[in-house]
């Protein structure tokens, strides 16, 4: 977080959000399912893999120590929350303590509540738009809940695991699903995040403002401190061709102006 704050500095951003995961939601496991030296410390004896639980009060002392060595910067809690229509208490324990300034909501698993699978693994054992197709319909229900959270993370979660073998991703292939979405989101008040990690589309922008949409949020899923802001020009640039525009704060969403 340290370094991440020196690199906001370096490029001359007047702010950066730590919007940290909390993966809430244990994902069922298969046999062919890939599986990297972190998730195999997280399977669980019942065949889940149980992400480490969100460490609040040494992310605060993070900010806290980021904050006193980066004064110049302004530096936001947040928190990205996996699915949290589907854990409502945990949701409002893990809120009540941080009192974070920005919190998004994400869907990572498809499956449901009962059988979630991460949507990489899915990918890998069943076709991918009809994987793509159940990711859209559960980011719905995410957005038609009263899930407290202010804005809609990488609406193209799916894109980043697309198969090569399936040719270009067509975002419309799934223009009906994605509008539908988006109409939701639009009527529940919320904005929708531009992730850089996989360009967004223009074309779901556009949907956006088509719904009614009025802000977006711009997130990098810097990782790494050398990714930060890592396309944000050109998704400014894209956000500002579909109407949306920056407040007088810095660290406002963009709203739409009319």
């Amino acid at each position: 977080m340290d370094a991440t704050c020196a690199r906001a500095a370096q490029l001359r951003l007047p702010s950066v959000a730590f919007t940290e995961h909390a993966d809430l939601t244990p994902w069922v496991v298969r046999e062919q399912d890939p599986m990297s030296d972190v998730l195999r410390r997280w399977l669980r004896p019942d065949g889940r893999i149980a992400p480490r639980g969100f460490d609040v009060a040494g992310y605060l002392d993070c900010v806290r120590r980021c904050r006193e060595r980066h004064p110049g910067l302004r530096v936001l809690t947040g928190v990205e929350l996996s699915e949290p229509h589907w854990h409502p208490e945990q949701t409002a324990a893990l809120l009540a303590e941080g009192g974070f300034q920005r919190v998004l909501g994400s869907v990572h698993s498809v499956g449901g509540p009962d059988e979630p699978r991460r949507v990489d693994h899915a990918m890998r054992t069943r076709p991918a738009t009809e994987v793509v197709r159940e990711y859209l319909a559960e980011a719905r229900r995410m957005a038609a809940s009263d899930a407290p959270f202010q804005v809609l993370a990488h609406i193209d979660y799916p894109v980043r695991h697309w198969p090569a073998a399936e040719g270009p991703f067509k975002p419309a292939d799934f223009e009906d699903e994605s509008r539908d979405v988006l109409d939701v989101l639009a009527a529940s008040g919320r904005a929708l995040e531009i992730n850089t990690r996989v360009p967004l589309a223009p074309e779901l922008v556009r949907w956006w403002g088509d719904a009614g949409g009025e802000a977006v949020s711009f997130g990098s899923d810097a990782h790494r401190p050398g990714d930060l802001a890592r396309g944000f020009a050109e998704a400014a640039e894209m956000a500002r061709s579909c109407g949306f525009r920056p407040g007088d704060d810095p660290v406002e969403l963009w709203l739409r102006r009319r």
